[in-house]
């Protein structure tokens, strides 16, 4: 585009937590789409390897980490200085995402972030039980600071690829599969609506299908966990236990499968970390391949936000997963890491747009178990395509942060909708903002499933009955 729009003006301060891949490749989206005042634009980050970018545009940094005894003392005036309505953009990793959005919302200040995160300790808690270390608590975590404090400044959960854009994806890919099987149905506008739809599509379940094909100059060096995005935030999710949306077409669940006791029900988790626990999935360029089921935020807010209830009783429910399969070097990375007792590696490097010679990311959504089998709809953003479109990031950073970009965009304007996570907001709206960010978006029908070349030479045990059982997804 030659002429980028303005989407709105953020009347007071902007502050950022956390500034590596994200944070370096949100900034220029937020400089072209927004106007705001420079002079009170701050970045907050114990790490300053990035801080060129900053001092070139006078933009300070403030180098600290943010914990439970700081960071009401350091936020509150860098979010009230100068009057306005301040912006919070957390894209930061151990900091307590339910601490710092209610903090925000006690000054009137919007709010988004890409996760919910929680302060340092979480993720490797010894003292706490498996179930209590997972995204599906995390997320009940958020959902009850909106239910003591409904309404209010708006605050989105949640909102970036995946989380978030994912979510907008699903609803498209459910209109394109009602319109293209047949389905009439007024225009959905509630919560209920969608799920009433989706239902009546046969929709069994869906993946948020990943493939990664970026690739570097230099092979991966030993001792070095290598990825695209946030190494930090990949191993903490990967050694979490495995999580998904569980879905009510479901006959089996696994020996090491649990559910909870406390919340909305959507999800199951795994005894097994989610890094290391592969799932059979498709994806337009590299057909059917196997993917990590990593636990997402996702998995559990589009299982729940697409259930259906006759009073207390659950009768509809998609299962839904995140089937990813990262690049090549991080796969690499994780059997390494996995080899040695799960121990992160010493070293952690983001491959940079500089390092990435070709490859794409291709980030979907797979509906499955409908009248056309399985449809898969999302993005396939190139690393060329994404140096012409914005600096400072590779294919998987600007599809985050063009979701950033949207929710942002949506928060301004609707300032006053409370805590939402990204299944809660305009779709539409969001798509339209983030869009020229995403690449080609194809949705392409599939007659694979995961029986296909199924049982081979030793004996599976699966079922045949229904060739989108969660038995014939997970590889045991």
């Amino acid at each position: 585009m030659s002429v980028w729009p303005v989407h709105g003006r953020i009347t007071g301060p902007v502050v950022m937590i956390g500034f590596g891949s994200i944070g370096k490749g949100a900034l220029p989206l937020i400089e072209r789409h927004f106007e705001f005042d420079r002079d009170r634009f701050v970045v907050i980050d114990p790490d300053d390897k990035n801080r060129a970018l900053l001092d070139e545009r006078g933009i300070p940094l403030v180098k600290q980490a943010l914990t439970r005894e700081n960071y009401r003392e350091i936020l509150t005036p860098l979010l009230t200085k100068g009057g306005g309505q301040g912006f919070c953009v957390n894209v930061s990793v151990d900091t307590s995402s339910r601490a710092i959005l209610e903090l925000c919302r006690e000054l009137g200040a919007l709010y988004i972030d890409t996760v919910a995160e929680p302060w340092a300790g979480f993720y490797y808690d010894k003292s706490a039980g498996p179930e209590a270390r997972t995204n599906y608590a995390l997320r009940e975590i958020i959902l009850d600071a909106r239910r003591r404090n409904p309404g209010g400044t708006t605050a989105v959960s949640c909102c970036g690829a995946n989380p978030g854009m994912v979510s907008w994806l699903v609803k498209q890919a459910l209109l394109n599969v009602a319109k293209d099987t047949g389905i009439k149905h007024d225009d959905p506008k509630t919560r209920e609506d969608w799920a009433r739809l989706m239902q009546r599509v046969g929709v069994k379940g869906i993946h948020v299908a990943e493939r990664d094909t970026q690739r570097a100059r230099a092979p991966k060096p030993a001792g070095v966990f290598v990825n695209t995005w946030s190494v930090e935030g990949f191993v903490s999710e990967g050694v979490q236990p495995s999580e998904l949306g569980w879905g009510t077409h479901e006959k089996w669940m696994p020996e090491n499968g649990r559910t909870h006791e406390k919340g909305c029900q959507s999800a199951i988790y795994l005894l097994q970390p989610g890094a290391n626990t592969r799932v059979r999935t498709w994806t337009p360029t590299a057909q059917a391949q196997y993917g990590f089921l990593v636990t997402h935020n996702e998995a559990i807010s589009i299982a729940d936000y697409f259930t259906v209830r006759e009073g207390d009783k659950i009768t509809y429910r998609p299962t839904c997963h995140y089937a990813y399969h990262p690049a090549n070097d991080a796969v690499l990375s994780l059997h390494e890491m996995f080899g040695n007792a799960a121990r992160a590696q010493d070293t952690f490097h983001i491959l940079d747009e500089n390092e990435i010679v070709d490859g794409i990311d291709e980030l979907g959504v797979l509906l499955y178990g409908h009248d056309k089998n399985a449809y898969w709809y999302g993005s396939q953003l190139s690393i060329e395509e994404t140096r012409r479109l914005a600096p400072y990031q590779n294919a998987t950073g600007l599809q985050v942060t063009s979701a950033v970009l949207a929710g942002m965009v949506w928060a301004l304007e609707n300032p006053n909708a409370g805590i939402v996570e990204a299944d809660e907001i305009d779709f539409r709206r969001c798509l339209e903002v983030q869009r020229p960010y995403l690449g080609p978006v194809v949705g392409v029908y599939t007659d694979w499933t995961p029986l296909d070349g199924r049982p081979g030479f030793f004996a599976e045990d699966i079922d045949t009955s229904d060739p989108w059982q969660f038995r014939n997804v997970l590889v045991r």
